[in-house]
């Protein structure tokens, strides 16, 4: 009979300390970008106090005194907060949409240039603009759509029309944040969607084109359902900030005149919390919308693993 050779088991939690000890190098890397992430974003949120307090500055966090879920019930009950929730909602979900249209198109139009030069010469055109402030670009677009002497306007008088004030119309304003935020990010935003085109196995197109099938139906029959995971996956990490209108480009474009259709949650919480001095109802603004993004994101990644398999936690 042989000896019986085999390796005594190991046990599981002697593994992972022994792993864990042979890893202090990579786990000292990380080190200084937890304790950035510790001093700027969790200490502060010791501040989400002040959302249920009547916040003083002159006597601090702990010595204000508690007003429970008050500023919270002034959040709704305050004549202006609907109409900027629903100004909120409709920016975000129409740049959702737009965005994610834009994005993919341009996606699969330039995925279909064979030219390499042409190919890199065109994303890196598109990309520019995505690395460029709002605050540059917001002035840009003032000048060229002003009333009087706009590059726009000048070009409608030229047409016969009566110039248009853009960024004083309600009717207009919206439009104008959808287009801007469209062409600024649609050629940044295709990276994601370009990475996963080509992943897709060739030889799907090579049988597909054997069997007859065109541009349009190889697009429509293996191209799009390749990339309905990806398209769910973007759109989960999307709704997380459904809330997010985009301040930056919003504080840059608008002004008193088109508050009823442009101010967006920000925007709000920037002039009532900052400017107004009533930090306690810009806490609490923000703490709202904190939750229901968080719930948003929640629901979005329920829906990615029962759409198409995707799982984080």
């Amino acid at each position: 009979m042989g000896m019986n050779t085999a390796v005594p088991a190991v046990p599981a939690k002697k593994m992972k300390l022994s792993r864990t000890k042979g890893s202090w190098g990579l786990y000292l890397m990380i080190l200084p970008a937890v304790v950035l992430t510790a001093i700027f974003v969790y200490v502060p949120m010791s501040g989400l106090l002040m959302a249920f307090q009547d916040y003083k500055p002159y006597l601090g966090i702990s010595k204000s005194p508690w007003v429970g879920l008050d500023q919270f019930k002034f959040l709704f009950e305050y004549p202006d907060s609907i109409q900027v929730i629903w100004n909120t909602l409709k920016i975000s979900f129409l740049k959702l949409v737009i965005g994610m249209i834009s994005t993919l198109g341009f996606a699969l139009l330039i995925n279909e240039v064979k030219h390499k030069f042409l190919r890199t010469s065109v994303q890196t055109f598109v990309f520019l603009p995505h690395f460029i402030s709002w605050v540059v670009l917001g002035g840009i677009f003032i000048q060229l759509l002003n009333p009087e002497y706009g590059l726009v306007n000048q070009l409608l008088q030229a047409l016969g029309q009566e110039p248009v004030f853009f960024l004083g119309s309600n009717h207009w304003f919206v439009p104008i944040v959808l287009l801007t935020d469209a062409w600024k990010e649609f050629g940044y935003g295709s990276i994601i969607y370009l990475a996963a085109l080509v992943g897709i196995n060739p030889a799907l197109y090579e049988a597909a084109q054997i069997d007859g099938a065109g541009k349009l139906k190889q697009m429509l029959n293996i191209t799009l359902p390749s990339l309905i995971p990806t398209i769910c996956v973007m759109l989960t990490i999307s709704l997380g900030g459904v809330l997010n209108a985009g301040f930056d480009q919003i504080f840059n474009l608008y002004n008193p005149l088109v508050y009823e259709s442009g101010d967006i949650i920000d925007t709000f919480v920037y002039r009532i919390g900052l400017i107004g001095g009533n930090y306690s109802f810009g806490t609490a603004i923000g703490l709202f919308k904190s939750v229901v993004g968080l719930i948003l994101i929640l629901v979005g990644y329920r829906i990615a693993y029962k759409v198409a398999g995707y799982k984080i936690f």
